[in-house]
Formats: structure tokens, C-alpha cells, sequence
């Protein structure tokens, strides 16, 4: 199929492309890599009656230092320049770890950081990476600007809190603190495919061995990305152990993820996966913090 037709505009400048998302309004769509809007139109699940097209807007792509500690990531950096970026590997080794499992080649050298997480699909891993990391999000307007936490952009499928003239032009990424580790778990049918569920991890020990702090979130778990809430609330002021480990996945396998049934595996599956990859997320990500 192929899509309705649409008016296409390719600003030059961010605010060029912000008084066209204010003049347009709900008609608009932006575009960024492409990788899932332009699939869902010509399906015509998505029916935008306009295209702002940001890829000729330079200022959003970049990778920077944050003066925190952290890692600022331009919304229209590709996944391809991510996966390969020093700084990257440096402050924020889950999502360098994550790159490579991202679709395939051909999608991480069009695909962009910020399309991702404005796509909102459950089963992204940079969606549930960013709900695990804490990241912040910044979204403008030709009225101003706001930031919002990953866990208040995510409402539920394919739906964010982006307002119809905003663009989400810049993401965060808090430094992570010392004795730190991580881990990312997946289960997928062939390599590069869409998880059939997946938990990414940071655990945080302090200088008794205990932990001090844990973040959890699961992807293809639910609508939205979950927040392994109870989970890590088994793990604080614990010593790891197997036994701990047991404790924490089971508590996020059954109270902290909604799966459902459909074609590729039953929602009692899917618990059964939570359960597994929480584990081995752990003992990665604990041996990490510990090394």
C-alpha cells in the first residue's frame, strides 16, 4: 500500500520546524529516520495530513558532555553514530551495550535516537533503557521548551506526552555513579528481531557490598515500557546472592509487567522469560558493579 497524500516541508533550522509544527498542529507529523512512521503510512495506520522532515535540521544531531557527569544526545542523531561514539562507551555503557541488538544495520544507519523514543513502542530497547537510566527529555515548541522524565513521557502504546506543535529535540542521560553495573537481557526469535521480552538493569553497591541502589524496566512487557518497581525494592540494602536474585525476578516477573497473548508467545511465557532474564541481568549487572 502507499500512503495518503501529504504536504512536505523540509525546514532548514529547528525553529523553522517549530512554526511549522505550530502552524499545522494535529495534521503534523515530524520525520525523522523513518524507520517506522513512513512504514505505518504506507499502511495508512498513520494518516498525517503533513510531513515535517527534520533531517536537514544539523543543530538536533550531536553527541555532547553533560556538565553533570552525563551524556546530552541530539533527538536526530542516528543509532549508527551512537553505537560507535567514545563518549558513549564511556558514560552511558548500557545504551552503547544495546546499539548493536537494534534492528539491523541498514535500519541503526537511517533510525535516530530521539525517533525512537517518539515512537514509543513497548518493544524498543532504548525505551525501557531510558525509563532505566532516569533520563530526561526535552521537548520544544515555537512557545518555549519543557523537560520531561522518561517515566512521565511514556503514557502507553505509541503514545508519549508530546504535544501536537512540540518536538522532542534532546535527551539526557544522568552519569551513572560509581560501583556501578548493567546489564541488558533479551529473548527474540532470530537475532535483530523485535524482543519477545527483555529487562535492562543498573545496580549500584555500596562500600559494604550492599546495594545501594537498583533501576529496572522491561521491554515487550507490557503497552509502555514497565518499571521493575518491586523488584528492586527486593534488591535495597541487600547483598547479592542467587537467592536475592531469585526473590527480585520473581517479584518483577509477577507484580511489575502487564504482557499479553498474541502470535509470537503467551503472556505465561512471557512471565516465565521476566523471570530467567532478570536473573542473568543481575548477575551481570552485579559482577559488573563488584569488578
Amino acid at each position: 500500500m502507499k500512503p495518503p497524500p501529504f504536504e512536505y516541508f523540509a525546514p532548514a533550522s529547528l525553529d523553522e520546524a517549530l512554526a511549522l509544527m505550530a502552524e499545522h498542529g494535529w495534521d503534523a507529523k515530524p520525520l525523522a529516520g523513518g524507520q517506522s512512521l513512513i512504514p505505518m503510512m504506507n499502511f495508512r495506520l498513520a494518516q498525517p495530513e503533513v510531513l515535517v522532515d527534520l533531517n536537514p535540521v544539523g543543530e538536533l544531531a550531536y553527541i555532547r558532555p553533560a556538565d553533570d557527569g552525563g551524556v546530552l544526545i541530539g533527538a536526530m542523531t542516528r543509532h549508527k553514530v551512537v553505537q560507535f561514539d567514545e563518549l558513549i562507551a564511556e558514560r552511558a555503557p548500557l545504551v552503547h551495550d544495546a546499539m548493536p541488538r537494534i534492528a539491523t544495520h541498514q535500519v541503526r544507519n537511517r533510525g535516530t535516537f530521539g525517533g525512537s523514543l517518539a515512537h514509543a513502542d513497548p518493544a524498543a530497547e532504548l525505551v525501557s533503557i531510558s525509563l532505566t537510566l532516569n533520563a530526561r527529555l526535552k521537548l520544544q515548541s515555537a512557545s518555549g521548551e519543557r523537560w520531561v522524565a522518561a517515566e512521565d513521557f511514556f503514557l502507553g502504546l505509541f503514545t508519549t506526552a508530546l504535544e501536537p506543535e512540540e518536538i522532542l529535540t534532546e535527551i539526557h542521560l544522568p552519569p551513572m555513579p560509581g560501583r556501578s553495573g548493567w546489564s541488558l537481557q533479551e529473548v527474540a526469535r532470530r537475532p535483530h528481531d523485535f524482543a519477545l521480552m527483555g529487562v535492562a538493569a543498573v545496580v549500584t553497591l555500596d562500600e559494604d557490598g550492599r546495594c545501594a541502589a537498583a533501576s529496572l524496566s522491561y521491554l515487550s512487557a507490557g503497552d509502555r515500557p514497565m518499571k521493575g518497581e518491586h523488584a528492586s525494592q527486593v534488591l535495597l540494602g541487600e547483598k547479592p546472592s542467587a537467592e536475592l536474585f531469585r526473590a527480585a525476578a520473581e517479584a518483577g516477573a509477577s507484580q511489575d509487567i502487564e504482557p499479553s497473548d498474541d502470535i509470537h508467545a503467551s503472556a505465561e511465557f512471557r512471565r516465565h522469560l521476566a523471570n530467567v532474564l532478570t536473573r542473568r541481568a543481575l548477575e551481570e549487572a552485579f559482577a559488573r558493579a563488584a569488578a
